[in-house]
């Protein structure tokens, strides 16, 4: 286990490198000065070769890129133009809010989207199972940001239940989470469903069905433990992509996470503030992959002993 957890970590570095690789050429191929950015519009032309000089801007393409490579190792993600130096205790300064909504939405999916996988697979071809899978049906087809329009319009403007931007309690968590996890919420309840169908009609659930063991014992205790795996790959891979999915949900909530910062960068044109995010969801996205992989561990014995 330590051999393989060692094994995952080691493939970090070189995802990394290689993202870094990617984004720092792209941005390069761009159009705009980014030393005129950096500068302010109002500079000199004497202050923007002053900032040109100061960024490495006047240096080949790769020596820049190995200046970006060598900062990197040391934790300094460059010069931003927004904040004036290295973005990236900012980045952490944000971070915290973007993690708190994701986990919230995570959490949110977890309560609701398998349950209901449960009760539809479990309940197939009732009214329950027909409610469900038209809910389901409905999640997928809406686009998050415009639930998150029609949350802000019902529950804040018309009954004024919940505040509508920014972060002022508790409160404030609800209508980002409930919109950037509704489609989560979907995909995991149909997934769910599906597989544990196919888990009810395999001969163990026979057997144990022949022995007299109840319908509720039998998919709490043995169906939907053997169903989880296809359940928790799905949650992983969606957790990743609700790092980037927040993006929306934060700007349209005024929510002060990574997300919204990066729409600012993108906004300001400032690269250096957005490869560093970038480079942040990438390594967050491999990490929530090595955990999803240790829970496949916890859930199936028989990859701890094979």
């Amino acid at each position: 286990m330590l051999l393989f957890i060692l094994a995952r970590l080691a493939r970090i570095p070189l995802i990394a490198f290689g993202v870094v690789t990617i984004v720092f050429f792209i941005f390069k191929a761009v159009p705009g000065d980014e030393a005129l950015m950096a500068a302010g519009a109002t500079a000199s032309q004497a202050d923007i070769e002053l900032m040109r000089a100061r960024l490495g801007l006047d240096r080949p393409v790769l020596e820049q890129y190995a200046t970006r490579l060598s900062g990197l190792a040391r934790g300094d993600f460059g010069y931003s133009s927004t904040f004036r130096g290295n973005p990236l205790p900012h980045i952490l300064n944000r971070l915290p809010a973007t993690l708190a909504l994701t986990a919230a939405a995570i959490l949110t999916t977890i309560i609701l989207g398998i349950p209901a996988g449960v009760v539809a697979a479990a309940r197939q071809g009732s009214a329950i199972d027909l409610a469900i899978s038209f809910a389901v049906v409905g999640l997928l087809a809406i686009p998050n940001f415009w639930l998150g329009l029609i949350l802000i319009m019902v529950l804040s403007v018309e009954w004024r239940w919940l505040p509508s931007f920014g972060f002022t309690g508790w409160a404030s968590l609800v209508m980002p989470t409930m919109a950037l996890a509704a489609r989560l919420i979907a995909l995991v309840a149909r997934m769910t469903r599906g597989v544990m169908l196919e888990e009810l009609g395999k001969d163990y659930v026979r057997t144990a069905r022949a022995k007299g063991v109840a319908g509720r014992a039998v998919v709490t205790h043995h169906v939907l433990r053997n169903a989880m795996i296809p359940t928790v790959t799905v949650l992983g891979l969606q957790t990743g992509y609700l790092l980037g999915g927040s993006v929306v949900v934060e700007r349209l909530f005024a929510w002060p996470g990574v997300g919204d910062l990066m729409i600012n960068a993108i906004g300001a044109r400032d690269f250096t503030l957005v490869q560093a995010i970038t480079l942040l969801f990438v390594v967050g996205f491999l990490l929530i992959n090595l955990v999803v992989e240790l829970l496949y561990f916890a859930i199936n014995p028989r990859l701890r002993h094979g």
